[in-house]
């Protein structure tokens, strides 16, 4: 087996009157990020951390936030284009370990949910999702609450040809 580990983070600006969306899971707060598709930075650092380490490029490479075609989409559909080119190239994802920082409100009540939402996204059982929460603790744009981030490693995994 050929073995490969990918990193991916995001960040995006916090605003009033924006869906937050996390994971694909919609959390009541009168912020959300501002974003192009839904601002979904979770799901955007786990795609950029599987195309990493297949090589693929990063997730604007793909899903330009130039292009209309990606306009309000649900980075839900991200997560399974992203595990479709790992499959066309022969790669099986093998873990997803992730964490979202973000002042307020409190993951902790929805990261089940999340981890179900990707793992469904990615083909993986809950079990090979972890999603982590932590606060900026009032340090620098994330703990003034003016900006979310996320970071994700993941594994894939391959046969060795021959």
């Amino acid at each position: 087996m050929i073995f490969r580990v990918g990193t991916g983070s995001d960040v995006h600006r916090l605003a009033g009157g924006r869906k937050l969306v996390l994971g694909g899971v919609r959390i009541p707060f009168e912020k959300g990020p501002v974003g192009h598709s839904d601002g979904d930075a979770l799901s955007h650092a786990i795609c950029d951390a599987l195309l990493g380490a297949a090589a693929l490029g990063d997730i604007g490479r793909h899903f330009p936030n130039s292009s209309p075609r990606y306009r309000n989409v649900s980075s839900l559909r991200f997560l399974k284009e992203v595990r479709q080119m790992l499959e066309r190239k022969g790669w099986a994802i093998g873990n997803v370990d992730a964490i979202v920082e973000l002042e307020r409100p409190k993951l902790a009540p929805y990261a089940a949910r999340m981890q179900k939402k990707i793992a469904s996204a990615l083909g993986l059982k809950p079990a090979d999702v972890s999603v982590k929460a932590k606060s900026g603790e009032g340090i620098g744009e994330v703990g003034r609450g003016e900006a979310i981030r996320a970071q994700a490693i993941a594994l894939i995994r391959k046969a060795e040809a021959g």
